[in-house]
């Protein structure tokens, strides 16, 4: 691979995740009827957010990105300003800037706004959602899915290199997603990444997270909490089985809803996103409008999903008319700057 083609996958990724979160933002929340009656059938096209998501409450734009795509974009800056290694104050230093300076910081999920708060206040933030005045924290803390929707950076500046890019997906998980299932998720992701801008099949990029999400596992129990729940390695198999099984876009998306899940919880949003990414086939437009389909953290969903599907398959097969209003909304962010960036980084690690 040049390392033009490899610039041009890692802005199709960066570009696809942010097109996914937009167009799952008016759709958030909702459920797959009210989706599919809204847009009579799947989500094509963007639209203004309405009132009754977080979008609209917060004054989002038709086209524009979220929390999720947000904080992605502040992490490959902070990558690329660290010279492709982040270590966790670099990262603590990452994250508070995004809370202070980013306009989509109002969107803040549950996990990462404790931590946000905790660190601002001076307080450890290992302290956080402790029960009583014991150390153990509750199961609610720390397993959503903030980290793994950010995360993809990682595996793009790793192209290959799956391990290489779990470690650093891991340090983008504390403090705020310190738990087996979140870390696995985000190691899943950053794997999947990892696998797609290096040119693999989709066959490849899914057996690349489920390895990912095993070494997200063990770094968890030798480094992290390990909590009662869900195992995100095991609603992800079952995700990839629905997919393989599906024959209707909407019985996917409705079996997928009610066996898997599609919540902020890690363990059922990213092997969402995972399974939707198997059944379209990593088709670039299909990915993030299914995703945008399956209901509740719909934009989420798209986020990590585009990401992938993005990798692999480069600009050119990008939906051009959403891609070039998405560019014109987003353009502060400045993609082509930040893909030049990772791509520079990506080279020298490949």
């Amino acid at each position: 691979m040049t390392p033009e083609t490899l610039q041009d996958r890692i802005y199709a990724s960066l570009a696809l995740a942010g097109m996914g979160d937009a167009l799952g933002a008016p759709t958030e929340q909702w459920t797959i009827a009210e989706i599919a009656a809204a847009h009579g059938g799947l989500v094509r096209g963007f639209v203004q957010p309405p009132d009754d998501t977080f979008a609209g409450a917060n004054h989002g734009l038709r086209a524009e990105v979220t929390d999720d795509a947000s904080q992605m974009y502040y992490l490959a800056e902070a990558l690329i300003a660290a010279d492709g290694t982040l270590d966790e104050a670099g990262w603590v230093a990452c994250l508070l800037r995004w809370a202070d300076t980013s306009p989509k910081a109002a969107f803040m999920g549950p996990s990462t706004a404790g931590i946000v708060q905790a660190l601002r206040e001076g307080r450890d933030p290992a302290g956080v959602g402790v029960i009583g005045t014991s150390q153990r924290k509750m199961t609610t803390v720390g397993v959503t899915n903030g980290a793994a929707m950010r995360v993809a950076p990682a595996g793009l500046l790793h192209p290959g290199r799956i391990e290489a890019a779990c470690r650093q997906a891991f340090v983008t998980c504390l403090p705020s997603h310190d738990t087996d299932v979140a870390i696995s998720a985000a190691c899943a992701i950053a794997a999947a990444t990892s696998r797609a801008v290096a040119g693999a099949q989709l066959t490849e990029v899914l057996d690349a997270a489920l390895q990912g999400a095993c070494i997200g596992e063990a770094l968890a129990r030798d480094a992290a909490r390990v909590v009662a729940g869900p195992s995100f390695l095991a609603r992800t198999q079952m995700a990839l089985r629905i997919a393989a099984e599906a024959h209707s876009d909407l019985a996917f998306l409705q079996t997928l809803e009610r066996e898997v899940g599609n919540s902020v919880h890690a363990a059922e949003s990213v092997p969402a996103a995972l399974g939707v990414l198997a059944y379209a086939q990593a088709d670039p437009l299909r990915t993030i409008s299914l995703c945008a389909s399956v209901g509740n953290d719909t934009d989420s969903i798209a986020t990590m999903a585009g990401a992938i599907a993005g990798a692999m398959a480069g600009t050119a097969a990008l939906p051009q008319d959403l891609l070039a209003e998405f560019r014109q909304v987003n353009a502060a962010y400045r993609l082509d700057d930040m893909a030049a960036g990772l791509a520079r980084l990506a080279v020298r690690n490949a």
